[in-house]
């Protein structure tokens, strides 16, 4: 694709997610007066992701179709997960749908409480019988494979359907599990993030210095709301470049904000958008030392399905998205208690006329009608 020694060409990058707005995309750089050619990054990159069936119908391993047939409207599920070992039944600690609308031009992201009150559908693999729980329970539902051991991959399948039945996308064409920890690596990669903090945020976690506070003794069997003491790292509104701890630690923090887990998706939205701007800058895309760290980072971070195609062709179909495309959707809801326990969250009755935008992929109409759906940038 390239002419000359000068020249330069690039994609713009999809935007995958909470997550996710991983790198999904190979570009063509020029760097030291040397063009990086994309066949190169396209093997280094497309060979880093780990690809599985997530939806459990072999999609991983389907035969391979033109990237034209890449087509709107399209949806694809993306589970952030805190890293475990496979002795653990794994917890979903993100969900994020991303709606491409049919001209692929666009990309609308709404996030799922992890504490959102669903049922959850039977689930054969498992045995697991079916029934009323928190959403981040199905992955762990779904997952078991026998001694003792997990599978996310097996387990994303169930939260795919919890998911498909909830909002009434009857199929995702894509799939993506992120490592949080892996998201550390990729904004270290790039030389950190600049985010627009929007409310004053404490730390649960980590000490102004970016260590771990120290866990209350009776605390040590996880029983607690509130484990820790000592310092907090504190977050203040304005606009910071933050290194990829801070960044991390922010969006993961609800203990102490207004609207708990409302607010955390609504950060974890803009991390999404931060990540895609810093990784499409000029501080990027023209330095190949650093965009190779990255797509190797995100790799790292990545188990994807793409119902036959890779990353990497992913990225080639969504090259018109870029980051500046995105729309952030909230959904209306409340918490729910069972007299004075807690037991979850409910969404409100309008996010069925929404979840029917998106079936019909009319969101763009839907959001002009409601603009109390509208997240704040």
């Amino acid at each position: 694709m390239a002419k000359s020694g000068k020249a330069k060409a690039k994609w713009r990058s999809p935007l995958w997610a909470r997550l996710c707005a991983i790198v999904g995309c190979v570009l063509m750089v020029l760097g030291g007066g040397a063009l990086v050619t994309t066949q190169v990054l396209v093997a280094r990159y497309a060979g880093a992701v780990e690809t599985k069936d997530l939806f459990g119908d072999a999609a991983a391993g389907a035969t391979k179709t033109p990237v034209s047939e890449i087509k709107g409207p399209l949806n694809i599920l993306l589970v952030g997960i805190d890293p475990r070992d496979e002795a653990t039944a794994p917890l979903s600690d993100s969900i994020i749908v991303v709606h491409i609308p049919e001209g692929l031009h666009q990309a609308q992201l709404f996030s799922i409480p992890r504490d959102l009150r669903v049922e959850i559908p039977p689930f054969a693999k498992t045995g697991f019988q079916g029934g009323t729980s928190k959403i981040n329970a199905a992955m762990s539902y779904g997952s078991s494979i026998g001694n003792g051991k997990h599978d996310v991959a097996q387990g994303f399948d169930l939260l795919a359907k919890t998911v498909g039945q909830l909002t009434g996308i009857k199929k995702f064409d894509a799939g993506a599990i992120i490592n949080f920890n892996g998201f550390k690596d990729i904004v270290e990669a790039m030389g950190g993030v600049t985010m627009t903090i929007d409310q004053n945020v404490k730390s649960e976690h980590l000490q102004p210095n970016g260590k771990p506070r120290p866990r209350r003794p009776e605390c040590a069997d996880n029983s607690c709301d509130h484990p820790y003491i000592g310092p907090q790292k504190t977050y203040k509104k304005g606009t910071y470049h933050l290194q990829a701890w801070e960044a991390l630690d922010y969006v993961r923090q609800r203990y102490g904000l207004p609207r708990s887990d409302y607010d955390r998706q609504r950060h974890q939205q803009q991390f999404i958008q931060a990540m895609a701007k810093q990784a499409l800058s000029k501080d990027v895309v023209t330095n190949p030392v650093k965009l190779d760290q990255v797509l190797r980072a995100a790799g790292d971070a990545l188990i994807f399905d793409g119902n036959g195609h890779n990353v990497v062709d992913w990225g080639l179909a969504l090259r018109g998205v870029g980051s500046q495309d995105m729309t952030l959707v909230k959904l209306p809801g409340k918490s729910l208690f069972d007299g004075q326990q807690y037991i979850g969250e409910g969404l409100d009755p309008s996010a069925e006329d929404f979840f029917k935008a998106v079936s019909n992929d009319s969101i763009s109409s839907f959001l002009i009608d409601h603009p109390e759906f509208m997240q704040e940038m």
